[in-house]
Order: C-alpha cells, then sequence, then structure tokens
C-alpha cells in the first residue's frame, strides 16, 4: 500500500531565514512539545520551563523589533510558528499568542524610555506574560470594565478583579485595562503592573472542558500600587490600545485554531490509512473520503485566510475585518474538523487512548476566546454596513 502518512504543511515563506525558522520550530514542537502532550494536558500541568525555552531561542518576541530582542518577523512567518506549535499542543501555541498580546501595548504604544527599561525582557527575557481586559461582568461588553485606577501623587493605585485571564497566577507581568476617568472606552487606561507586586493575587485556575494544561483564573488587584512611568499611552487611550491588540490577537487565535485542526487532520488520516474493514483500509471508501477532502479543504481556505490578514497588516494596511473574518472562519472550521477527526476514529475517537476527543475539546474555546464568534458577526458587518441605527 502506498505511504499515505500525513505530510508537514507545504509553507510559501518569504525568506532563507523564515524557512531556516520554520524548520527549528518543527524540530522543537516534534521532538520537545508533542511528546509531552497528551500527559501533562490530563494532569493539567502548565510546562512552564519550556516557555523559558522557547525564549532563550526567540521564539516569544518574533513580530518585535531586533533593538528590543525581538526576531522582526512579519505576522506572515509570525502566524506560522505558532500554527506549527498549536498543532503539536494548543496550550503552548496559544500561550506563545497571548504572551505576544500582552507585550504588544508597550511595545506599540509605550515611550521609548519605558520601551528601553521593559522590552527586552518581556521579550527575551525568560518571561512570561498575559493581557487583561475582561471580567467577571464584563465580556463582551468590555467597555463597561470597572477595575479602577486612581492617581496617588507620582503613582497609581489599582483595584479590581480580571477574570478568564490565561497564564492567570503563572504571569511575570500583566497589561492591565483600567478605569481611570468617566463611564465607557473613553476612560480607560492601559498599565504595565508586575506578577509580583504587592496585592496581585490569583485565584484557583478555572476547571476547563480542554485546555488543562493552561491556567486560566481571575486576577485580583488589591491596592496595586504602580508608578505612573508604567502607565502605557496617554489617559484615556486605554480602550483604543486594547482593540488594537486584539486585532492582531485574533489572528493568532486563528492560526491556533488551522493549528490544532491540522493537528485533527493528520490524526484521522493515520487512523484511515492503517485502520482495515471489509479487507481494506476505511481511507478506501469514498464517504470517508469525501470528509477528509472536506477537512482538508477547510484548513486550507483558513490558512489562506489569516495568511492574507496577516500581509494586510505587513504592508501597513487596514486588517481588522479580516482578521475578524479569519477567527470567525478558523475557529468555526477547528471545531467542524476535529468532531469530523473523532467521527472517523469512531469509538476510538471518544476515548482518551486516541488525542482526537481532545482536540474537540479543545477546539470549543477558540470560538470563545479573544472575542465570541457572534462578536466577529457584528464587528464584520459594521465593516460592511456601517454601524447598528441606535
Amino acid at each position: 500500500m502506498p505511504d499515505r502518512a500525513p505530510q508537514p504543511v507545504d509553507r510559501q515563506l518569504p525568506t532563507d531565514e523564515a524557512r531556516d525558522l520554520i524548520s527549528l520550530v518543527r524540530d522543537v514542537a516534534q521532538h520537545e512539545i508533542a511528546p509531552r502532550a497528551a500527559e501533562e494536558e490530563d494532569e493539567g500541568r502548565f510546562p512552564r520551563e519550556l516557555f523559558t525555552r522557547l525564549s532563550g531561542l526567540g521564539l516569544l518576541g518574533l513580530p518585535y523589533d531586533a533593538e528590543y530582542g525581538g526576531g522582526d518577523q512579519p505576522y506572515e512567518v509570525y502566524l506560522q510558528v505558532l500554527e506549527e506549535l498549536a498543532t503539536a499542543r494548543l496550550t503552548v501555541g496559544l500561550g506563545v499568542s497571548v504572551h505576544t498580546l500582552a507585550c504588544y501595548a508597550l511595545a506599540a504604544f509605550g515611550a521609548k524610555e519605558q520601551q528601553a527599561e521593559h522590552l527586552n525582557a518581556m521579550i527575551d527575557g525568560g518571561l512570561l506574560g498575559a493581557y487583561c481586559l475582561s471580567e467577571p461582568a464584563s465580556g463582551s461588553d468590555a467597555a463597561s470594565l470597572r477595575t479602577k485606577a486612581v492617581r496617588d501623587g507620582g503613582d497609581w493605585v489599582i483595584t479590581g478583579t480580571k477574570a478568564w485571564i490565561t497564564h492567570g497566577g503563572v504571569a511575570d507581568f500583566y497589561t492591565v485595562m483600567a478605569r481611570t476617568g468617566a463611564e465607557g472606552p473613553r476612560g480607560i487606561t492601559a498599565f504595565l503592573v508586575p506578577g509580583d507586586a504587592e496585592g496581585v493575587s490569583a485565584a484557583v485556575p478555572e476547571k476547563k472542558m480542554g485546555m488543562k494544561g493552561s491556567p486560566t483564573a481571575q486576577v485580583h488587584f488589591d491596592g496595586v500600587r504602580v508608578p505612573d512611568t508604567r502607565r502605557i499611552g496617554e489617559e484615556g487611550q486605554g480602550f483604543a490600545i486594547a482593540l488594537s491588540a486584539l486585532d492582531g490577537g485574533r489572528l493568532g487565535i486563528a492560526a491556533c485554531a488551522v493549528g490544532l485542526a491540522q493537528a485533527a487532520l493528520d490524526e484521522a488520516l493515520r487512523y484511515a490509512t492503517e485502520r482495515r474493514q471489509f479487507g481494506k483500509p476505511i481511507a478506501d471508501f469514498q464517504g470517508l473520503r469525501f470528509m477528509l477532502a472536506d477537512m482538508a479543504t477547510q484548513i486550507e481556505a483558513g490558512r489562506a485566510l489569516y495568511l492574507a490578514a496577516a500581509r494586510l497588516r505587513d504592508a501597513g494596511r487596514p486588517f481588522a475585518k479580516q482578521a475578524a473574518m479569519a477567527k470567525l472562519h478558523c475557529t468555526d472550521t477547528a471545531m467542524r474538523v476535529t468532531t469530523d477527526a473523532v467521527q472517523i476514529l469512531g469509538g476510538y475517537g471518544y476515548t482518551a487512548d486516541f488525542p482526537a476527543e481532545r482536540y474537540m475539546r479543545e477546539a470549543k474555546v477558540l470560538q470563545i476566546v479573544e472575542g465570541t464568534n457572534q462578536i466577529q458577526r457584528m464587528v464584520i458587518a459594521r465593516h460592511l454596513a456601517g454601524p447598528e441605527t441606535r
């Protein structure tokens, strides 16, 4: 029987440096991430030492300037690195995406002095970041957040609770959106808060359906004092910074979703070419072949969509609509593909002896994080038809 085992994704990369980078990431993914993924996810173990290793390899700051320890890579390349990492283990790919998101506010809106003081350590100093926007009572309606920052001389005192924070309790720094002014989006300011600052604490991590190895927790700020030199951007600019960050973050989620879907397709194809029924591999049956063809087509379409949005971003052109489209399509694709992978494996797909059921559980959260897919549809519609009539 001819070899029909899954093959690495054939990528179109802009430079030899990018090709070498992808080769490095695949090696790390194959030998250091994938072999431990099932066991660590089952035990709910976060691979903190792995993120230190990725930092040492320069993989935690790929889209940022080399001046501050970044990789000077375009988003087109960075996102494909995320995809490769997520194919090996979603906790790792998503973790790198969240860390990159947490660095964005300072990298894009911080003063030169702030960047010189903090950014190198954040990008390649072995630190891990978290992004704090959502709260228990303000998720999709982020502009109604209640965490407050009050001036006290040359400091700010931050009080409130953030919710659904990836890396909550294990992060070395938090990018925090807090209210410094009136109600609504114009009263929000961004701050860079050390993870070990007095008054910062985390609740017990949430017990989740999937991604059990990635800690998600409420983070409490109980009178946390930070100097004004840790305010990022102007007072009242925080919500605009948050939305700008989320445009790039949604592309990160899209790339991770494609990586997870690719892992599910690879597992389904591996099983279908080995499993024999009625004297031949089940991959020879037309109904199943059509399922595999549809899965592969949806994945390729998602990859093309997130890369098209990334190239717009790299060219300095507007990409918010395309980022929302990519997040919507790629995460819906991940849900469909992982569900189909379970179906192809049959009874085995429903057991923890194979990774398909884990992929399906993990896919669901991607339709929720960094803006639910219903919110993505609202964003896309506003770009097409304008704001809703009040």
